[in-house]
């Protein structure tokens, strides 16, 4: 077997042109590729060469700056709405209510002025009267007027201090109905945990630090120190009890907000690549009316995203252990998914449409760096200018979401479903519009196509009757004149094949470029054709 190095060296003195550092420091890949050594290259300090390498230099550097300046701003835009979240903590509300009226409630007010702080939700106090019974205060945090609700159950305190004194066995006091911890983990379940449950837990056990030190005396006084009740009473007064009105505990609850809503995004940028290429392929946009083309394309696009969705749907419930959800609430996550998945594939349509193709990778990854950040925290934990979020499609979408997944606890339809059908009723308009802007180009396209190729075939033409005359003028007697007749003849018809090819190398030409100006949008050969 030859030595690939030896291969190319041997060669080295063959090629007029020097050995190329390719083949010096890459034998191999020059045995696989040799092409790619023996065309010849200028040097790169021709004189010729100097405005190119400007050129590309120029051109690089300027995309550089753009592109790193774009990706620059998406980072700072994504890291800004999760800066210093823990000190927006303080914007969760959470709901307090004393049905005991008692030392408990006391000791809750003590351990929340210790705690109270930027990274701390607020609570806020309202009377019985506001809220007379446990299911009101379900019903406020259900309607998201709070994060959260906690309260005191009646005669708390009397219970506690009857099992301090060794009043109740031990069977009859129970501490878990002493203090009460209403809360959603659907909305928002990685964020809601650590903000929530687990800051109101802290809570729990500063409250009972606080209820020993203000009443030690007196417990001393009054306690059974023999009752091994009283004595556990001591040790342990109560323990935060959890009503979740969703539990969402399943691993994959971490990516609903992330990488769901990035992969429905770049599904129907990909099928939007190869709906465009299939009607490039087949040239479609000069073969057929366009109000056909509109209604075709907006038929495919509804059944793609409607299959999309239904799977997406079906991977969400696929791995959903532990977390109890109805079919009623599978088909309605399956429709709001549809809805999405269409009105992205119209919006990126639009982006296709109207902006320059250099720009559509750009507006895609901004798209998606924006709706992603839009639901990544709750605008609660994000610096205010990130509302504006609210008038993106993803946060709509996840807000329904959870409102399906939590049974109506998150009751935000009102804004988050005009905001959807909005999106939904502009992009089947503009890109309705679209078609027609593509056909009409498309057309123009063609019309100028046709005239080049005539152009050509014409000049081809031309140049070949005037070669033709060429052996007329060649005098020849005998058999040397036979012998130069055949090889101007053999010469003339290696000159015509000749520009045949050019002909057809320069009608190929003109066939892409028009083909690119069809374009319109991204392109993607279809990996399947009949």
């Amino acid at each position: 077997m030859t030595n690939p190095t030896s291969r190319c060296n041997s060669n080295y003195h063959d090629t007029p042109f020097p050995q190329t550092t390719a083949c010096r420091f890459h034998p191999t890949a020059m045995a696989f590729y040799p092409a790619a050594r023996h065309r010849p290259h200028r040097s790169i300090h021709d004189p010729a060469v100097r405005p190119l390498r400007l050129a590309v230099i120029k051109a690089a550097t300027i995309n550089l700056l753009i592109l790193q300046l774009l990706f620059l701003g998406l980072f700072c835009y994504l890291f800004g709405s999760i800066f210093q979240q823990t000190t927006h903590i303080h914007n969760l509300n959470v709901v307090f209510v004393d049905y005991d009226g008692g030392a408990i409630g006391q000791a809750i007010r003590a351990a929340y002025q210790q705690l109270q702080g930027p990274g701390f939700p607020t609570l806020q106090e309202h009377s019985p009267n506001t809220y007379p019974q446990p299911t009101s205060i379900i019903s406020a945090v259900c309607n998201i007027h709070y994060w959260g609700g906690l309260y005191t159950s009646p005669n708390a305190s009397n219970r506690l201090s009857a099992a301090l004194t060794g009043g109740l066995p031990a069977t009859t006091y129970n501490r878990s109905d002493i203090l009460t911890l209403i809360w959603n983990e659907a909305h928002y379940p990685t964020a809601i945990d650590s903000a929530i449950q687990s800051t109101m837990q802290s809570l729990s056990t500063a409250a009972r630090i606080a209820y020993t030190q203000s009443n030690g005396p007196q417990i001393l006084q009054t306690m059974n120190r023999t009752d091994p009740a009283a004595i556990s009473a001591l040790t342990n007064p109560w323990s935060l009890s959890s009503i979740n009105l969703q539990p969402t505990t399943q691993g994959s609850r971490l990516i609903y907000n992330t990488l769901v809503v990035i992969l429905i995004l770049i599904q129907e940028f990909f099928y939007l690549g190869y709906l465009n290429g299939l009607y490039q392929q087949f040239h479609l946009y000069v073969a057929v009316h366009a109000h056909r083309i509109a209604i075709v394309r907006q038929l495919l696009s509804l059944t793609y995203t409607l299959i999309g969705s239904l799977c997406t749907t079906g991977a969400i419930w696929a791995f959903r252990y532990g977390w109890h959800v109805s079919g009623g609430q599978y088909m309605l996550t399956w429709m709001t998914l549809w809805l999405f998945a269409h009105l992205n594939f119209l919006v990126l349509d639009m982006f296709t449409i109207w902006l320059p193709p250099p720009v559509v990778p750009m507006a895609l990854i901004s798209w998606v760096v924006l709706n992603v950040t839009s639901i990544l925290l709750p605008f609660e934990l994000s610096p205010g200018f990130y509302r504006w979020g609210y008038a993106l499609p993803a946060h709509s979408v996840f807000q329904i979401m959870v409102d399906i997944w939590s049974g109506g606890c998150n009751p935000q339809l009102d804004y988050a479903l005009p905001v959807l059908f909005a999106y939904e009723v502009v992009g089947l308009v503009v890109s309705t519009v679209g078609v027609y802007r593509r056909a009409h180009y498309a057309v123009l396209a063609q019309e100028r196509g046709s005239k080049e190729r005539l152009t050509v075939t014409d000049e081809g033409e031309g140049q070949g009757q005037g070669e033709e005359k060429a052996p007329e003028e060649t005098p020849g007697e005998g058999a040397a004149g036979d012998a130069e007749l055949q090889r101007h003849k053999t010469e003339t018809e290696t000159e015509t094949e000749g520009l045949g090819g050019r002909i057809k190398q320069e009608m190929s030409r003109l066939e892409r470029a028009t083909t690119s100006r069809q374009s319109m949008g991204p392109a993607f050969d279809l990996p399947y054709t009949d």
